[in-house]
């Protein structure tokens, strides 16, 4: 017998049982919500003692994830992108999530640092603060000074979170397998490719090495903008659980205080923020996923900061193009190809009829942009959007999801700054930018490349393809698979037709040549031949009407 499945059956139960009696706590707040009753109120209480009874329901599951940890604070974060398949209420409410929980002792900290370049911090730093800036659910953050005299940050990953987020992924795979197996409702929706997605999102941000790349690519992008600083990396003092940069000096966006008595436009800084992330959005493809303002900071000469880049999003050139080509659509009030480019983007029901669709669209874009660019509520509209997208059962593409769930984030993070903020109006620029940047040259030589590969693909694999189908044809392996759904009211219709077809002719022919019995010189065969073939007929009729089903379903 195998120890480590044991060992991991065991984990697995120890930790199902922790998620399940949260769950449980929060499952009952949300079924006696209702019961005024101060014992009830007093027993279901959060980890900071406020009553579950008094919260909603998106802030109930807000907290049951908190409490379970580091996985499920970054399954809400995710899922918080995902307005089109939990709602925009809870998907708002769990763009809050955030962990503030103790930090580790230095002791374990510096044994962090130990384990990852083999020496103890004294001989990498001349200075190294035991005590935290900031301690999250999987990392915390120090102060130090290296040994060359660079102000730096030291990311340290937490110790045992590695062990508990692998545990989790494993408990979230196979509960998202089984709802796949058992639930019809849910297999549209794919639970076991999302919980496989986040499996490596979380895995990849657990690696320290990859958000130092991302800062990397970050800092190559705006190399030439004075208004964009992003932290340089150390990358000899970075490993995969330890990553060490720049300290920015300057005020974190969360402390409206330190903002309001620094002196600095923030007007300015709103605008540069924004900007900064429409730029990555649409120049670069590669943009920060997270724009809460706590990841930005205002610099001396209104400059931004931007700080924490493990969650970033990327878009391809096909899908970005896609992208700019719903805007402009948008901007320029087009229903029809607003239409076009949803079908085009997301997984759309076989059954949606187009026209209720693009009704809601022409409703949306009527109530938005009839209105000066200063009063268009980006965020609102894309809110409307993804509940459009929900109630008309479409799924989107986790990158677009991802992008829209930024873009409301950020106007606003941006409104928090600056409370006249209108990302409509930076957005529009762009939106020239995107049109004259289709008809150069260079996006043109790119789309015939494009086409050239494709078509060069498509006519290289032709003759192999169709030789394959020749040869299984011959052989007789070759195998047709019919999906016959919607085809069995197709198949009663004829049968029953055929049936009354053939009473009536072979009533007719016995009504005709008198066959016995007679009943005052009338065929009674024949007779009742043409009364049932008649009742077959209405039938037939009513089943026609009722779109083919033959049964009756008054």
């Amino acid at each position: 017998m195998k120890i480590e499945p044991l060992a991991r059956l065991e984990r697995h139960a120890r930790r199902i049982g922790e998620i399940v009696t949260i769950l449980g706590k929060y499952g009952l707040a949300e079924a006696f919500g209702t019961f005024d009753q101060p014992w009830l109120k007093k027993w279901l209480r959060s980890e900071q003692g406020q009553p579950l009874t008094s919260l909603s329901q998106a802030e109930r599951i807000r907290q049951a994830l908190t409490e379970m940890g580091a996985t499920f604070i970054k399954l809400g974060q995710t899922l918080s992108t995902r307005a089109d398949l939990i709602g925009p209420s809870i998907a708002q409410e769990l763009t809050r999530l955030q962990s503030q929980v103790p930090p580790e002792s230095a002791t374990q900290a510096r044994a962090t640092i130990k384990e990852a370049f083999g020496c103890g911090v004294g001989e990498l730093f001349t200075r190294f603060d035991d005590t935290p800036l900031a301690a999250a659910s999987m990392a915390q953050v120090h102060r130090a000074v290296l040994t060359t005299g660079e102000n730096v940050v030291v990311k340290i990953r937490r110790s045992r979170v590695t062990t508990q987020v692998t545990t989790d992924l494993e408990i979230l795979a196979g509960l998202a397998a089984q709802l796949e197996r058992h639930s019809p409702a849910l297999r549209r929706y794919q639970p076991a490719a999302i919980a496989e997605q986040f499996s490596r999102t979380l895995s990849r941000e657990l690696d320290f090495t990859n958000e130092r790349r991302n800062l990397e690519e970050f800092a190559r992008n705006f190399a030439d903008d004075e208004t964009v600083h992003v932290p340089t990396v150390f990358p000899d003092y970075c490993a995969p659980e330890v990553l060490t940069l720049e300290y920015l000096d300057g005020i974190v966006g969360t402390d409206k205080e330190a903002l309001d008595a620094s002196g600095q436009d923030l007007a300015t800084f709103a605008s540069r923020g924004a900007t900064m992330y429409l730029n990555m959005v649409f120049r670069d493809g590669f943009y920060h996923a997270d724009p809460h303002p706590g990841n930005l900071l205002l610099l001396p000469e209104v400059v931004v900061g931007v700080i924490d880049c493990g969650m970033v999003g990327r878009l391809d050139d096909i899908l970005r193009e896609d992208v700019e080509a719903l805007l402009l659509a948008i901007f320029e009030n087009d229903t029809e190809r607003v239409t076009d480019q949803v079908f085009r983007l997301g997984s759309v029901p076989p059954d949606l009829p187009r026209d209720r669709l693009r009704s809601d669209l022409q409703d949306l874009l009527n109530d938005y942009l009839g209105r000066p660019l200063d009063e268009i509520d980006i965020g609102a509209a894309l809110t409307t959007v993804i509940e459009i997208v929900r109630r008309h059962q479409i799924i989107l593409p986790p990158p677009l999801a991802v992008l829209l769930r930024t873009l409301i984030v950020l106007e606003g993070t941006s409104r928090r700054f600056h409370p006249a903020f209108s990302l409509a109006e930076l957005i529009r620029p762009f939106c020239t930018r995107m049109v004259l940047r289709h008809l150069t040259p260079e996006r043109l030589m790119k789309r015939l490349r494009r086409s050239y590969r494709d078509w060069d693909r498509f006519f290289t694999l032709l003759p192999r393809d169709l030789s394959d189908l020749i040869t299984r044809f011959r052989d007789g392996s070759l195998t047709v698979h019919l999906d016959h759904r919607h085809l069995d009211p197709v198949v009663n219709r004829l049968v029953l037709g055929i049936l009354t077809a053939a009473l009536f002719l072979g009533s007719s022919m016995l009504w005709s040549r008198q066959a016995p019995p007679l009943l005052g010189g009338i065929s009674i065969v024949g007779a009742l031949g043409f009364l049932v073939a008649t009742f077959l007929g209405f039938r037939l009729l009513a089943a026609i009407r009722n779109s083919g089903n033959i049964r009756s379903k008054d």
